[in-house]
């Protein structure tokens, strides 16, 4: 089973770089621990870059069975499809993480936000 930890460091000001981190572990051995500069997007959807640029990573591990663990409820809701918004920005992305997201059938994404266990863990991971 591969675990992936994943966040996001957006920028409020147009010209500054996003970050992204991921860490990746198959049965508790680690596989990645990245953190990735990337140029300015929309705040709004910097999670749904995260996740396609995690996603593109992890394409050598399709058919594994994932869990990616997030800390973000709004991107939660928006992954599963029940987020009210009308951004036509955040929609067209998450069109485009869908499409991407449906190639691999045993992922599960999980929003550690509710849990304290695993948003300690979640967080520790991100040190």
């Amino acid at each position: 089973m591969v675990k992936a930890y994943l966040a996001w460091i957006e920028s409020l000001y147009e010209g500054e770089s996003i970050e992204i981190r991921y860490t990746v572990f198959e049965d508790q051995e680690l596989l990645y621990k990245e953190a990735i500069m990337l140029e300015y997007k929309k705040p709004a959807v910097v999670g749904l870059i995260a996740l396609m640029t995690l996603l593109k990573k992890l394409k050598k591990h399709r058919e594994a069975e994932i869990v990616i663990l997030i800390n973000d409820a709004a991107l939660y809701e928006i992954v599963r499809g029940t987020s009210t918004t009308k951004n036509n920005d955040i929609l067209k992305t998450a069109s485009q993480m869908r499409k991407e997201l449906s190639e691999f059938p045993n992922t599960v994404i999980s929003d550690v936000s509710k849990d304290r266990s695993e948003l300690a863990e979640w967080t520790e991971v991100q040190r």
